[in-house]
């Protein structure tokens, strides 16, 4: 059944109603913040959110004796939104709580347009973005490269992961090989791996040790078994695909942070099956696409769309093999889907 559109004045009022329980929520934590403060706080020293639930996020201590140990805190009122992957100044309270009093610079961050357009960040210090894709749901190029565009412009490296490598047969093969040649051709690290069957995961471990890595991907790509398989005891729920749509079902309510035995990390997102670039330009898209790079400039005209313009330096080298028409499309699409401002 298809979903019942919001008409403006609908949508109004929930945000409405849901902007009063915020506020009301926030009135909550600052009350509950004012009575910790109010009391017996420790020192303040550095940690790192693991997990966030709304007004609240879960840390861990980095200092001393709290080093390792997990938190509940409340957040000063004056603070910036904090993420998973964040490190920040804290007090510890004598209840296995505490107070955040400061966030930390962030090295880098991984932002998407939330539902009304608005910039959200879903992760900070990440350095590696693994892109999940599989078999099923049918994986599709366009986008696996809006991961590799947004990875491009936040300046975090990615890592290309085909999971359920053993639901590979005669029917998906020839479709699978050909998706994946361009993306070798790129120069692109790439794995295949069996998160059910272990096929590949110790690999995988390697590519994740020392990194603090994110997974993206539509939802039942299998990013929760693979958690399951490489941190066991974790115990992430795994959702089957739906019968009707063939798609996946969410089963990660929250981000959140684990650490491997062997060091690194890994921030575990929500699944996202569209994932929006509504907040890059166009010139952003183009340096996305790394086989662009020693084209752009080149065209006869400044303002050259790489569409049918004569002089074209994309166009020529798509004739001449040098792009590809996979590649091709996708950035077409990506670019027809941006703002009209930035297009």
């Amino acid at each position: 059944m298809a979903k019942r559109q919001l008409n403006r004045r609908q949508s109004w009022r929930i945000e409405k109603i849901q902007g009063e329980r915020a506020a009301r929520a926030a009135k909550r934590e600052s009350r509950a913040v004012e009575a910790l403060e109010g009391g017996d706080l420790g020192p303040e020293q550095t940690g790192l959110v693991i997990a966030h639930f709304g007004v609240q996020v879960e840390i861990e201590g980095l200092q001393g004796e709290l080093a390792g140990q997990v938190f509940r805190c409340h957040l000063r009122a004056n603070l910036p939104a904090l993420v998973t992957g964040d490190q920040v100044v804290w007090r510890p309270g004598n209840q296995g709580d505490g107070v955040i009093v400061a966030q930390l610079p962030r090295n880098s961050e991984l932002c998407r347009p939330d539902m009304r357009g608005q910039l959200k960040p879903v992760a900070a210090n990440v350095d590696q973005i693994v892109i999940v894709f599989a078999p099923l749901p049918e994986p599709h190029a366009n986008l696996i490269d809006r991961y590799l565009v947004a990875a491009e412009h936040a300046g975090i490296r990615p890592l290309l992961l085909l999971n359920k490598a053993d639901l590979i047969d005669e029917q998906n093969q020839v479709a699978l090989d050909a998706l994946l040649k361009v993306y070798r051709q790129l120069d692109y690290p790439l794995l295949e791996v069996s998160a059910h069957h272990g096929d590949g995961m110790e690999q995988l471990k390697k590519r994740l040790d020392g990194h603090v890595s994110v997974f993206v991907g539509q939802s039942g790509v299998g990013k929760s078994s693979l958690v399951n398989g490489l941190l066991p005891g974790v115990d992430t729920r795994v959702g089957a695909l739906s019968e009707l749509t063939g798609k996946g079902t969410h089963t990660t309510t929250t981000a959140r942070l684990f650490h491997f035995p062997g060091g690194g990390q890994l921030i575990d997102s929500p699944g996202i099956r569209e994932f929006g670039l509504g907040h890059v330009s166009r010139d952003d898209v183009e340096a996305g696409f790394i086989e662009f790079h020693d084209l752009l400039g080149r065209c006869r005209f400044r303002d050259c769309k790489h569409d049918r313009e004569p002089g074209c330096a994309l166009l020529q080298a798509l004739e001449d093999g040098r792009v590809q028409p996979q590649r091709m499309a996708s950035y077409r699409h990506i670019v027809a889907s941006l703002p009209q401002d930035d297009y």
